[in-house]
């Protein structure tokens, strides 16, 4: 079973991480945005290539989770660090609220429908995680779910937890890489961009009165991350909580975890037998025809 490499940015596996402590911002010594920017162009091309070689290869899959407050950037951030990639053998899966359909099955049945194949790259803008995060908070959210009689909320979160757990474990199992990756946006930074979409004209289409709702409840939120993180971050599961202010950094460090991970899975072309000297030259011939 492939073990993802750690990054500065990795969550403890020990259910030790401190949400609060947690960086928003990047270190002092962080590149300006200018650099930044511009280190992240090699990164794409490299993440091409490295994509290219894992569908030729064809044994493993890459998921990339990834989850966040409103207004954190994935949208942005998954744009910016696929932009470059060749789309096939990409897809990027946006989960909402739950059909009606949906809330038919369990809570992992909308998710895996979306999981990718060997070879291919999966991105969740929002996941299953949301059961334990959104739900967390609004918990008359699972009304609509129609679940047996439900006696003690806090034993139903460990149970979806341990069920997440055992879930991305089977994937890890079956060669199936999965990387998650946590924007996590200061309060004052959230503020300042839910402003500007409200302000802007061109933006107020992205903006809707859950985000205002959402942010009355952020400690509530912060205390969900904190649980789930600690609860399924696993080291072939990894949790990566990446400063979110700064959005050149932070799409650098999304780009710098998938690459360094995908160079270390090393995916390789399968090899073929060369053709010999009296092969090469009769199918080279029959293009001549």
């Amino acid at each position: 079973m492939f073990i993802p490499p750690g990054t500065a940015w990795t969550v403890p596996f020990d259910g030790s991480f401190t949400v609060r402590a947690a960086a928003t911002a990047p270190p002092p010594d962080a590149p300006v945005k200018r650099e930044l920017r511009r280190a992240l162009k090699p990164l794409v091309r490299e993440l091409d290539d490295l994509k290219y070689r894992l569908y030729a290869q064809n044994r493993h899959a890459l998921l990339c989770v990834f989850q966040a407050l409103d207004a954190a950037g994935k949208d942005s951030t998954i744009r910016a660090v696929f932009r470059g990639v060749n789309p096939a053998s990409l897809h990027v899966t946006s989960f909402g609220v739950p059909t009606s359909v949906e809330f038919e099955h369990d809570f992992l049945w909308r998710t895996v429908r979306h999981l990718p194949e060997r070879g291919r790259v999966g991105i969740f803008n929002r996941s299953h995680y949301g059961e334990v995060l959104v739900v967390r908070v609004r918990p008359e959210l699972l009304e609509p779910q129609n679940l047996p009689p439900v006696e003690d909320l806090d034993a139903l979160w460990e149970e979806r937890l341990e069920s997440i757990r055992d879930h991305e474990l089977h994937l890890a199992r079956n060669g199936t890489v999965v990387l998650k990756f946590f924007l996590h946006v200061s309060k004052e930074e959230q503020a300042r961009r839910l402003r500007r979409r409200i302000e802007n004209p061109e933006k107020q289409w992205k903006f809707d009165m859950s985000d205002i709702r959402d942010r009355e409840h952020r400690e509530e939120y912060l205390d969900a991350y904190e649980a789930a993180l600690n609860a399924t971050s696993r080291p072939w599961a990894p949790w990566h909580a990446i400063p979110a202010d700064n959005k050149p950094y932070m799409r650098l460090a999304v780009a710098r975890t998938i690459v360094e991970t995908l160079r270390e899975l090393d995916p390789q072309p399968p090899r073929t037998i060369p053709f010999g000297v009296g092969e090469r030259q009769r199918l080279l011939g029959l293009l001549e025809e």
